[in-house]
């Protein structure tokens, strides 16, 4: 029996300016945002932003605690403030950026399982993909039609 969850698409940008205007605006948006993450412990700054179906804009940088589980992510702070200020309002992406120094063939780092988890529930919860871009400081954009490519096998209402 074959069965397939999900599926793995993506594309790779060489740089910012091969993206679409509105993806373009969404990417600058996390870039921008990553200074002002409070990571005095990590020193590794992540920012995110997330578009709402209304053209809206959240951003969410990463904020860092003494004791390491009592901070939160860039992308959960984005996640949970859209949440929050624009509660009947689909998420259509989200853009996730590092100011972690990267070679140009290196790829960027990606959103930690919780918050993978946490935006596949937002995917499920609101029924429609979530396109995930990352990037990093080499300009390269991974670029994801759904949450689902970068977390497959979800706990999600598939297994509930």
């Amino acid at each position: 029996m074959k069965k397939m969850v999900g599926e793995f698409h993506y594309e790779i940008y060489d740089n910012l300016e091969a993206l679409k205007t509105d993806d373009k605006k969404l990417v600058k948006a996390a870039i921008e945002t990553t200074s002002d993450a409070y990571a005095p412990y990590s020193k590794f700054k992540v920012g995110a932003s997330i578009r709402l179906d209304n053209g809206s804009i959240v951003i969410g940088h990463n904020q860092e605690n003494a004791v390491y589980p009592l901070g939160l992510c860039a992308e959960r702070v984005a996640l949970f403030s859209a949440g929050s200020q624009y509660p009947n309002e689909t998420i259509t992406a989200i853009a996730v950026a590092t100011e972690k120094k990267l070679a140009p063939t290196d790829i960027p780092p990606f959103p930690c399982g919780s918050c993978r988890q946490t935006l596949v529930e937002f995917e499920s919860k609101q029924q429609q993909p979530i396109k995930v871009l990352v990037t990093g400081t080499n300009e390269r954009v991974f670029v994801f039609k759904s949450v689902q490519s970068i977390l497959p096998f979800a706990f999600n209402d598939l297994f509930l």
